[in-house]
C-alpha cells in the first residue's frame, strides 16, 4: 500500500472495527465476578476508538477514499480485528475472552507492521510503524493479562 488516504481508510475501517469487538466482549462480561475484565475490555474499546480518532484526525485534510467492502487490502480478505468473533457471549470463559482479544491484536498488529515493512511510500511506513507501535502496546497488555489468567 503506497498511498496516504487509502493507508487511512483501512486503518479507519480496522479501528473502528477493534474498538466494537472489544464492545462485544465487555457485553460478554455482564455476568457477576467479571468486573474487573469488563473494565480491562472497556478501556480496551477506549483506546482503539482513540486510535480510531487519531486516524480520522489524520484523514480529516485529505481526501479519503470511501471502500465497499470487496475493495479492501485485507489479508484473508477480511479486516485483522474481525476474525474468530463467532461465539462471543457471556459463556465464555477469562481465558478465551483474553485469547480472543490477543489473537485479533495480533492481527492488527501484523497488517500494521506489514503496511510499514512493504510500503514504498515513507509516510505511508512512518504512519503504519505507529500504528504496529501501539498495537504491540495492546499487545504486551493482553499478553500481561493472560499470563496473569494462567498464573
Amino acid at each position: 500500500m503506497n498511498d496516504v488516504e487509502r493507508f487511512l481508510a483501512h486503518a479507519i475501517a480496522l479501528e473502528r472495527e477493534a474498538a466494537r469487538r472489544y464492545e462485544e466482549l465487555v457485553a460478554a462480561m455482564q455476568t457477576d465476578g467479571r468486573a474487573e475484565l469488563k473494565a480491562f475490555f472497556a478501556r480496551m474499546a477506549h483506546f482503539s476508538r482513540l486510535h480510531l480518532a487519531e486516524a480520522q484526525a489524520r484523514g480529516q485534510w485529505r481526501d479519503l477514499p470511501v471502500l465497499a467492502e470487496h475493495e479492501y487490502d485485507w489479508p484473508d480478505g477480511i479486516a485483522p480485528e474481525t476474525a474468530d468473533w463467532a461465539g462471543v457471549d457471556a459463556q465464555m470463559t477469562v481465558r478465551s475472552a483474553l485469547e480472543l482479544a490477543l489473537q485479533s491484536e495480533r492481527r492488527g498488529h501484523a497488517y500494521y507492521a506489514a503496511v510499514a515493512a512493504l510500503a514504498q511510500d515513507p509516510d505511508v511506513r512512518h504512519l503504519a510503524a505507529e500504528f504496529a507501535a501501539e498495537e504491540a502496546e495492546h499487545l504486551a497488555e493482553l499478553e500481561r493479562r493472560l499470563h496473569a489468567c494462567a498464573a
